[in-house]
C-alpha cells in the first residue's frame, strides 16, 4: 500500500512540474514596445547570454534594427553600441575606452568580418574624431592622428606586428610632413626632415 502511494504521489509531481514548466529566459526578457502614434515596433529587449537578464535594448523602426546598446558585463551600465544601416546590417561598433558610459570610439568591420578601422574622439564627441586606427587581419597597421584639434591630420604613425616603426609629423600645419623618426623596436634609429617639392627627406640624421 505505501508503495503504491509513492509511486501515486511521484506521477502526481511529475504532472504538476509538467502543468508548470519553468519560465523560457527569453520569452521573459523579450520584450517589445510599440510607438502609440504608428503602432510600428520602437524597441525590443533582449537577454544575449540568456541568464534571464535583460542586456541589450535595440531601437527598431518596425522590423529594422537602428542602434542597440548593450551592457555586456551586467554592472548597470551601457559598454557596446551597435549601429545598422538602412538595411538593418550592422554598420559600426561603439565602446568607451575610459569606460564612462558613453561611447567614446568606434569600430568598422572590412569585408572579412574583422575589425579595419576604430575612430576615436579624445572629448567622447562622434563629431569630432581625432585619431583613427587602421587594421589589416585584426593587427594595428597606421594610425594618424589630428594632435591640435584642427580637423586635420598632423601625425602619422606606422606599426610592424604592433610596434611603432616610424612617426611623421607636420609640424607647420600646411597638411604635409615635414618629419619622420623610424624606430627598430622601441628605439629611434633614424631622424628624416627637410622634404623636397616631392616630399622625399633630403636631411637623415641616424641616432646612435
Amino acid at each position: 500500500m505505501r508503495r503504491r502511494l509513492g509511486i501515486g504521489l511521484a506521477a502526481l509531481l511529475t504532472a504538476a512540474a509538467c502543468a508548470n514548466p519553468s519560465p523560457d529566459p527569453a520569452k521573459t526578457t523579450t520584450k517589445p514596445t510599440y510607438d502609440k502614434t504608428t503602432g510600428k515596433l520602437s524597441q525590443l529587449t533582449y537577454d544575449r547570454n540568456g541568464n534571464g537578464v535583460i542586456d541589450t535594448w535595440t531601437d527598431m523602426d518596425g522590423a529594422k534594427p537602428v542602434r542597440s546598446r548593450i551592457d555586456q558585463d551586467e554592472n548597470g551600465t551601457v559598454d557596446r553600441w551597435e549601429y545598422y544601416d538602412d538595411q538593418g546590417k550592422l554598420l559600426k561598433v561603439g565602446f568607451s575606452r575610459n569606460n564612462t558610459g558613453k561611447p567614446d570610439a568606434w569600430g568598422f568591420q572590412g569585408p572579412d568580418g574583422a575589425i579595419a578601422r576604430v575612430e576615436v574622439s579624445s572629448v567622447g564627441d562622434e563629431q569630432k574624431i581625432d585619431r583613427w586606427e587602421y587594421y589589416a587581419g585584426a593587427v594595428l597597421v597606421r594610425v594618424e592622428l589630428d594632435t591640435n584639434e584642427d580637423a586635420r591630420v598632423d601625425k602619422w604613425e606606422t606599426y610592424d606586428n604592433g610596434a611603432l616603426k616610424s612617426a611623421e609629423f607636420d609640424e607647420d600645419g600646411d597638411g604635409k610632413r615635414d618629419r619622420r623618426l623610424t624606430y627598430n623596436g622601441a628605439v629611434l634609429e633614424l631622424i628624416e626632415s627637410a622634404p623636397d617639392a616631392s616630399g622625399k627627406y633630403t636631411k637623415r640624421v641616424a641616432v646612435q
